[in-house]
């Protein structure tokens, strides 16, 4: 998508590119600890500070007491933090809603989930939803169940 989007000068909604720098204070914590190091990947289920300061942070907004253990999950990024939700409500057999354009990993999630897209057009120039085709794409989410 990369490639199309930059060949015909399109908004690429495949991958992010930020149009600003991070803020100088990460960069600056970085440069801080960078030479010290561990330099390699964490555990795949989050290190265990990483955890804990966001069962902390859960349990200061939401009022409840979370467990870095039970109940916190850590991904290796978004695409697998997608792919896991799919898998943890999405049945082999099941249709899924796609607003169209999309980011190019919901067809390859829903697909790998065993699911069939229903894709749902968004009109341009504004890319607004028309709930005709809402409507519509439930219809056909509906069918053959």
């Amino acid at each position: 998508m990369t490639r199309i989007s930059n060949k015909y000068g399109a908004i690429n909604l495949s991958q992010g590119f930020p149009d600003f720098d991070p803020p100088k204070e990460i960069t600056d914590r970085l440069a801080e600890i960078a030479p010290r190091g561990p330099h390699q990947y964490a555990i795949t289920w989050g290190a265990q500070n990483f955890r804990e300061a966001l069962a902390k942070k859960q349990s200061h907004f939401t009022g409840l007491d979370i467990d870095p253990d039970k109940n916190i999950v850590v991904t290796c990024g978004s695409t697998e933090a997608m792919m896991a939700a799919m898998m943890t409500v999405v049945n082999p057999g099941d249709k899924v809603a796609i607003f169209s354009p999309f980011y190019e990993n919901y067809t390859a999630d829903t697909i790998l989930s065993g699911a069939e897209p229903i894709y749902i057009p968004l009109v341009p120039p504004t890319l607004a939803f028309d709930a005709n085709l809402i409507e519509d794409a439930f219809r056909r989410l509906c069918d053959n169940r």
